[in-house]
């Protein structure tokens, strides 16, 4: 496969660094050997990858005029975007107010109050929407005692996938012949971004979903997740159903143990989704019997130094037996779960029917999946 080499930039400011982050072929086996996939190396990229939805969601409410000058910013994060606004909340001087949970590590929070940021901290899960509930809680809170204060809104906003087009530009035009993009599933941001790309430019590519077990992005109850980042215990909108081939949901074992095979084999490595997507890259990569198979790295490793890369960490939450082919299934519904414990099933699933779970939404009325009301 040919790769074309970009030139090294030059940035006159801080919003001139978002973006054009290279690709790196990653042949280490994840765990078994395999042809070799390319890597969209978006850990590189200042302020994450989530720079790229932040630039996109802050600059189009400041064209709306839903954002003032000098506005504040609140939203809820489990700590990658987080950085993202902080990041343009500095290149376009507006302060932000991160809403997170217990859970966000030491690092992070240090970070973004180092840039400016202020950190709120929720202290209990929602009894049904567990920690992203309790958070979207605390942010309308805020909303109400800051006068003027602009929420993103990331799970919903259009605006956000719109800001990873580029991403998916500057995929196609990096790697030649692809076959299957693997993306990591949150907010639904990035995957539905590239995916607006491949459709219009290379239809016969492959979309293949990465989301986490005990995640309920794809229609199964959510449960406790160990891993952050990925997957969510609500319907995010801007999840793009219909342009998933399949879906893999790994465990917490499955991204580690990946994550540490690339650090020692490929020196390019990062944190629980970019471990889930790079595990799930090599398996298409086999599968295909060719490396025309991208994955999107989204983070580097820093922020996960106590626990990935933590030996402690792994042992005292049954990380050590992690599984090394998929359990395929008809549908995500239906299967036991594995939020952190190996025994409680299948640590890594496959499935090739992708639905959204709250299509059977006809009218205004409470969702039977996420428990919200909507409107179709």
């Amino acid at each position: 496969m040919t790769v074309a080499h970009p030139s090294a930039a030059v940035a006159g400011s801080l919003l001139d660094l978002v973006g054009r982050t290279p690709v790196l072929r990653v042949g280490t086996p994840l765990p078994h050997r395999h042809p070799g996939f390319w890597a969209k190396l978006e850990g590189l990229g200042p302020g994450t990858m989530k720079a790229r939805a932040a630039l996109s969601m802050l600059r189009s409410a400041r064209e709306r005029g839903e954002l003032p000058p000098g506005g504040t910013v609140v939203e809820s994060s489990s700590g990658t975007l987080a950085l993202g606004l902080a990041f343009v909340g500095v290149a376009l001087g507006h302060p932000v107010v991160i809403v997170a949970d217990g859970e966000l590590d030491a690092m992070t929070r240090a970070l973004l109050r180092a840039h400016g940021a202020r950190v709120e901290i929720v202290d209990r899960p929602h009894p049904v929407g567990g920690w992203q509930r309790a958070r979207l809680e605390r942010v309308h809170r805020l909303l109400a005692e800051i006068p003027g204060a602009y929420w993103p809104d990331q799970y919903n906003n259009p605006d956000n996938p719109a800001g990873y087009r580029d991403l998916g530009r500057e995929l196609l035009a990096q790697v030649e012949d692809v076959d299957v993009v693997v993306c990591s599933v949150g907010t639904g941001g990035h995957s539905a971004g590239i995916a607006a790309q491949l459709r219009d430019q290379r239809p016969g590519t492959r979309l293949v979903g990465v989301d986490a077990i005990g995640s309920g992005v794809f229609g199964r109850s959510a449960g406790r997740r160990l891993m952050r980042g990925l997957g969510s215990s609500i319907h995010p909108d801007n999840v793009a159903y219909r342009h998933f081939d399949e879906v893999h949901l790994l465990g917490p074992a499955e991204a580690a143990d990946t994550c540490r095979r690339l650090a020692a084999g490929a020196f390019a490595t990062g944190g629980w989704s970019t471990g889930a997507a790079a595990r799930v890259a090599a398996w298409c990569a086999r599968e295909l019997g060719s490396d025309r198979v991208v994955a999107v790295f989204p983070d580097g490793p820093a922020r996960y130094w106590q626990s990935i890369y933590d030996d402690e960490f792994r042992h005292r939450h049954g990380l050590t037996a992690p599984a090394a082919e998929p359990t395929e299934v008809p549908a995500l519904t239906g299967f036991p779960g594995r939020a952190e414990s190996p025994a409680d099933g299948p640590g890594w699933v496959r499935c090739r029917a992708v639905a959204d779970p709250c299509a059977r939404r006809t009218t205004a009325t409470r969702c039977p999946v996420c428990e919200e009301e909507t409107t179709p």
